[in-house]
């Protein structure tokens, strides 16, 4: 089963480039996934008075043309699978009848009270709604970075924290690319970004980052020194 929603880009999302920045498309994104929750009965609505939220463990966003301010953009979406504590949720983005991009996303419910994952897939209300499509995008491994290039300090601060208490997914990504903006203008841009440990409200990160011939590599790391998060940046310069 799929669902499409459409939105008409805005100008407070637009850089000096007048493209849309890659964490409003990743707000995007996860506003998608929330209304299809919603309207199936397992978003926020149904979830937080159960002391669950949804998280996102994983992303991966392709795109061959960003969008400008004020295009109209389609966001079409459906579960590939539920297994494993997980749920891989896909997207196609247009604008028209043009695909402009790609993504993969997965998630998982979280224990807001103990603040660890649950299964909770095999309840009635999941049944019937994995649609089975598997987009196909390969995964992008992680490593370490050595050596980096520079590192900037982001203090999680109260406009990054979310529903579920912690750091919003979409501010990580906001912090690193103001930490280094490589130039994928006008070519096609990769974004793979995996979570690996909750920043709270009053931490500080930092956020490394190696420039490399392909793109960039970013990970974050919390006061006691743990990667918070990981994410590289790949440009097609064909």
């Amino acid at each position: 089963m799929k669902y499409a929603y459409e939105y008409e880009m805005k100008y407070q999302e637009s850089d000096a480039h007048k493209k849309v920045r890659l964490f409003h498309l990743e707000e995007y994104l996860l506003e998608v996934a929330g209304k299809v929750a919603d309207e199936l009965g397992y978003g926020i609505a149904a979830m937080h008075p159960r002391g669950l939220g949804w998280i996102l463990t994983r992303l991966s966003m392709e795109f061959y043309d960003l969008p400008r301010h004020n295009d109209k953009i389609r966001f079409e979406t459906w579960i590939e699978s539920n297994a494993h504590m997980l749920s891989t949720r896909d997207f196609r983005i247009y604008k028209g009848d043009t695909l402009i991009g790609i993504c993969k996303s997965i998630w998982a419910v979280l224990d807001l009270n103990k603040r660890e994952l649950v299964n909770i897939f095999d309840e009635p209300i999941f049944e019937g709604c994995v649609d089975g499509e598997v987009l196909d995008m390969s995964r992008v491994r992680m490593t370490t970075i050595p050596e980096p290039t520079g590192c900037v300090p982001h203090k999680v601060v109260y406009s990054d924290i979310d529903y579920n208490h912690h750091c919003n997914s979409c501010r990580y990504l906001q912090a690193m690319i103001d930490a280094y903006l490589p130039d994928y203008y006008g070519k096609k841009v990769r974004l793979d970004i995996n979570y690996s440990k909750e920043a709270m409200l009053g931490e500080t990160l930092q956020t490394y980052y190696l420039v490399t011939d392909e793109g960039v590599q970013y990970q974050q790391k919390n006061e006691a020194g743990e990667t918070s998060c990981s994410a590289k940046i790949t440009i097609d310069n064909c």
